[in-house]
């Protein structure tokens, strides 16, 4: 299928890695130009190179070495030479999630950290790149959060928070006059992928229960009607179609690629 998004610019946020890298890969593959931004520079130089072979000489990659979460980080992205300034026609918002634990040890300036990264990183991204998608009549935003948005997870409780405070954000501005414009928003709410986030969750979960790595890994695999976990490229695949023209009827929805492994029927 053709996703009619060849030559549009995306600015995808956590890319050098995980589900970032997922979905800058997919869209480099339809002839997506790409703005990436991550923390490490020496993954993001691994990413890039690997980026620009899928993608081709048509296709254009360009990497910034910064935090997203910060004002400094998101200045040097819509500077970066060669770039479209806040002119992107999509956005990929995805920041690391915050450190699993007992609410009883977070202080305030923990929470502060989670709603900054995880709220308000993606809502400032957001407002920087909308009006100008409107202008165009063409735009899509995803947001990267967590199935945790759907399920709470115990351990999660930074993440529950700061990622539920952006969801209820977005049911409100993308039903906003943005629709009526080709401005798409949506949230994409993952569960259990096999990246450094999920190895990070097992090893804090072994901690607390003294059960192995391993053992809670099997464990949670068999609870997954998939009976495994995710991949990185099939959530750029879904993040891709987000994306595409196909997706313009398809609006302030948090889609849940989880195996399956939510319950319920809503």
């Amino acid at each position: 299928m053709d996703l009619g998004i060849a030559g549009k610019w995306a600015l995808v946020c956590g890319a050098s890695k995980g589900l970032g890298r997922g979905c800058a890969l997919a869209l480099v593959r339809e002839g997506v130009h790409v703005v990436i931004v991550a923390r490490g520079r020496e993954a993001l130089e691994r990413t890039t190179a690997e980026l620009t072979a899928q993608g081709g000489p048509s296709v254009q990659v360009l990497a910034v070495a910064e935090d997203i979460t910060s004002v400094a980080g998101r200045a040097a992205v819509f500077a970066v030479p060669g770039g479209p300034g806040v002119n992107f026609d999509i956005v990929v918002t995805n920041a690391g999630g915050p450190p699993p634990g007992d609410f009883r040890d977070w202080d305030r300036d923990a929470w502060i950290k989670a709603v900054d990264a995880n709220m308000l990183t993606p809502i400032e991204l957001i407002k920087a790149t909308v009006d100008g998608m409107a202008a165009r009549g063409f735009g899509r935003i995803v947001n990267i959060t967590s199935s945790a948005v759907k399920a709470p997870i115990d351990i999660l409780g930074l993440s529950n928070g700061a990622r539920s405070g952006l969801t209820g954000f977005v049911a409100g501005v993308a039903r906003s006059g943005i629709a009526a414009k080709g401005v798409t928003i949506n949230n994409l709410l993952p569960g259990k992928f096999d990246t450094d986030r999920i190895a990070t969750t097992l090893r804090a979960a072994a901690e607390k229960t003294g059960k192995s790595v391993d053992d809670i890994r099997r464990a949670q695999q068999a609870q997954i009607p998939a009976g495994r976990y995710g991949t990185a490229e099939e959530f750029g695949a879904i993040c891709a179609f987000l994306c595409s023209q196909h997706a313009a009827y398809l609006t302030g929805q948090n889609i849940l690629p989880d195996g399956g492994a939510y319950p319920g029927t809503y």
